[in-house]
């Protein structure tokens, strides 16, 4: 199974669904990726610090979101408030991808201790998610 995250930016909230994902998840049949709907807005430090004082890397690759990425993909998780599931409606129906909306908020600054929490908030959610689908 197929999992692409998916914010805005691709800088923040979906790269630390993935690198959480891959550090949590034990079950080869998963795969996980993440891209987001304009990236370009570099990676910032206290982003990859938050990360690393929760035990992750945030990688500064960003992705966007081809078509071949999306067709990759069997299910789509958006990890953000600001992005509308209607986005993906035509992926759902034509080629029945699933879409989950956790609609986590961005951080404004560079507060790690604001970005730490969010990213626990992740960590939550993808343990239930793979709880849910083992």
């Amino acid at each position: 199974m197929n999992i692409l995250f998916v914010c805005k930016w691709n800088r923040f909230r979906s790269k630390a669904a993935e690198a959480l994902f891959k550090k949590i998840n034990k079950n080869s049949k998963f795969k996980v990726k993440s891209g987001g709907l304009f990236p370009g807005v570099p990676v910032t430090k206290d982003i990859i610090q938050a990360g690393k004082n929760i035990g992750i890397k945030i990688s500064k690759k960003q992705s966007g979101l081809p078509h071949k990425l999306l067709m990759w993909s069997d299910y789509v998780i958006i990890v953000a408030d600001d992005v509308p599931t209607s986005i993906f409606k035509e992926v759902v129906k034509n080629d029945g991808k699933k879409v989950m909306h956790w609609k986590l908020k961005d951080i404004q600054g560079t507060n790690i201790e604001k970005r730490e929490k969010i990213m626990l908030q992740i960590k939550r959610k993808i343990e239930r998610f793979l709880k849910e689908n083992q």
